[in-house]
This record gives C-alpha cells, structure tokens and sequence, in this order.
C-alpha cells in the first residue's frame, strides 16, 4: 500500500491522498479578475489525482498584488467569478479547492515575470504606494514601503477576514494564509524587514503577532468543516533571519489557533539569500522540524519534489503530512495518475480517460510509464 496514496483528514476535510497541487502565480487575471486561462489551468488540474487544488496568492486588497495581473478577493466580483469558475468544474470534478489569501507588502507593485524580469513598477509608470512592517525597501531599485500604523494593520487584519467570507460564499474548501516567501506576513516575522519598535516589532513573540492576529480573523470567520492553513518560512537563509526554530515556535501558536496545517517553504526575504534550490527536497529538513514540534496539526513540505517513490519516501519517513508540487504539475498535469501506477497504486482516472490507463492501454507500457 502507497503511503502517499492513503487518505487523511485535514480538518474536516477529507483527502483522498497526500498530494497538494500548490499555489501557482499565473498573472493572468483583469483588474483581479478571473480570465479564461484559470478556468484552463485549474480545470485540469482539477483532473489530475490530486487531493486538493490550491488558487494562486489571490489578493485582499488591490494595493497587496505582486503584479497587477494577481488574482483578488477584494470585492464581490471576484468572488463571484470564481464561484463561477468553481461551479464549473464541480460539474466534471469533485476535487476539493482551496484559494491561497495574499499581501505582497513591500514586494507589492512588479511587473509579470516575463515583462522586464519582474521589475518593480513605480507609479509612474503603472505601480502604486506600498506598505511593509518598516520602511525597508526589498531591494535597490525597489520602492521604500510606508510602515503600517494600527489602523493599517486593523485595514488589512479585516480585508483578510472579508476575503475569507467571499471565498465560503465561492465555495473553496480550504484556505492557505500566504506567510512566506517575503510578502507581508512574513516581513512582520522576519527580523530582516522588521525593525518595529512597538508590540509588532523585536521580540519573536512580537514579531509573530501580526500573522497570528490574521489567522485570527480568518478562523473566526471560516467554519470548522473546512481547512485552514498558512504557507510559512522555515528559513531565511541569512543570517539574522527567521530560523527553524522560529518557524516550528510559530507553528505551535498557529495549532493552538485553531489552524489545520502548515505547508513550510522558505526563502524570499532578500534578494541576496544563497538559497540550495536545485537539490531534491531541500525544504524537507524545514518541514520534519516544524512536524516534531506540533502535535495535531499537519505538516507539507514543497520544493523540488519531482519524482514520485521520493514523494512517497517523505510521507513513509514521516518527516511530513503532505507533499506540495508546483512546476512538476505545470510538466506534468497528470502527475498523480503517473505517480500511483508507478507506485503500484490505483489511479483514478476520469472515466473520459480511463482507456489511457496503465490497465487498459497497452501504449502506457511502451512509452515507459
């Protein structure tokens, strides 16, 4: 029996694997806006085997997008449209959705990765003003962030929990708070753009506020029959960054919250941090910490998990709950159904394209699996 292919409960939802297909940037939305590329992109995915698919970062104010092309959840049409969307594929799938809530904070206000490299825009030329924890631009050619005061914290403390409410009203089964990856809440946590003074800055137990005050209001508001996580960082690979320890600290107080589980990333609060990204797992020793510290909730680990009896040697060591996989499904969209008839598992393939599996298609051999 496949360990990766066994069942688990994430809160109350129910997970027919251990595979999650993670939040992918496609910068591709209208004003926040879904566009017919998200109904192509997550009605395959929504095919693919997984146990859950994750909506990109989906902004919570307009002023909190990465790029102008984010996805939002910011007012009803939002909401709306992918609840539209979520109907939709609900009509071929029942592959439970989540939606990853977002503020890029000071990394807010770039272009799409593929116009200039992502250069920052200013508002002249397409950009707007940006917030942070402090005043610390993420790189030169960056604009300096105005540091949030109480009422800007209160602000997007509420457009957090109001984008919660508009993702029940879609119908999303889970949500993931983005806590990684140098956008806001992870500044607050990260001593390298964190330099407060106040009850938000200095201390851990201060710098971790904001993010737990967040999953705060998002659980409030969320029900308990659905799953809620956050995406936090197990390192900042520099030195005087968030640590390991920091992270498994951080994931004790998000268990006692209320939160179902954690996906533990890294990276993202420097541009110049040396960051070991092509070796296989190399976020993996982040996550089995983090899992050791907590008793309830659930752990996944992600980034270059590619294959899938190394996938299936992470969940049967035990050193995490799940497994996140980004650009293997952007290569591979079936990625699930190849993994379980790899692992001897049975794949559940769509009735649609059941005469393409290992069992009735002679072809599946030939190209080798």
């Amino acid at each position: 029996m496949s360990r990766l292919f066994e069942p688990l409960r994430l809160g109350g939802l129910e997970l027919a694997n251990r595979i999650l297909v993670s939040p992918m940037c496609q910068y591709s939305a209208e004003d926040g806006v879904a566009q017919p590329w998200h109904w192509q992109h997550l009605g395959g995915l929504a095919i693919s085997g997984a146990a859950v698919v994750i909506l990109e970062a989906t902004a919570v104010e307009a002023e909190g997008r990465i790029a102008p092309q984010d996805l939002g959840l910011w007012n009803d049409l939002h909401g709306e449209t992918l609840a539209r969307l979520i109907r939709d594929v609900r009509s071929f799938s029942k592959t439970p959705f989540g939606v990853q809530l977002a503020h890029a904070g000071r990394k807010a206000a770039v272009r799409r990765p593929w116009d200039q490299r992502g250069a920052p825009l200013t508002p002249e030329n397409g950009g707007w003003p940006i917030v942070g924890p402090s005043p610390l631009a993420f790189d030169a050619a960056y604009q300096t962030p105005e540091a949030l005061d109480q009422a800007g914290i209160e602000r997007i403390k509420a457009s957090f929990a109001a984008a919660a409410r508009r993702a029940l009203a879609a119908g999303f089964d889970l949500i993931e708070l983005h806590g990684a990856h140098g956008y806001l809440l992870h500044e607050f946590l990260s001593p390298l753009s964190n330099r407060r003074s106040d009850r938000y800055g200095g201390s851990l137990e201060n710098r971790m506020r904001f993010p737990l005050e967040v999953a705060e209001a998002v659980r409030a508001v969320w029900p308990a029959d659905k799953a809620l996580g956050m995406r936090i960082t197990g390192s900042d690979w520099l030195p005087g960054g968030v640590t390991p320890d920091e992270a498994a600290a951080l994931a004790v107080e998000l268990e006692a919250r209320g939160l179902d589980y954690v996906c533990v990333s890294s990276g993202g609060a420097a541009p110049a941090a040396p960051i070991p990204g092509r070796e296989p797992g190399y976020q993996l020793p982040f996550a089995a910490e983090v899992k050791a510290a907590v008793t309830k909730l659930k752990v996944a680990t992600v980034g270059m998990i590619v294959e899938p009896h190394q996938a299936e040697s992470v969940i049967a060591s035990g050193q995490a709950d799940l497994v996140a996989l980004a650009r293997a499904f952007l290569d591979d969209p079936r990625w699930p159904l190849h993994a379980a008839a790899a692992l001897g598992a049975s794949p559940p393939y769509p009735p649609q394209y059941e005469r393409a599996s290992p069992k009735l298609w002679a072809g599946y051999a030939l190209k080798g699996g």
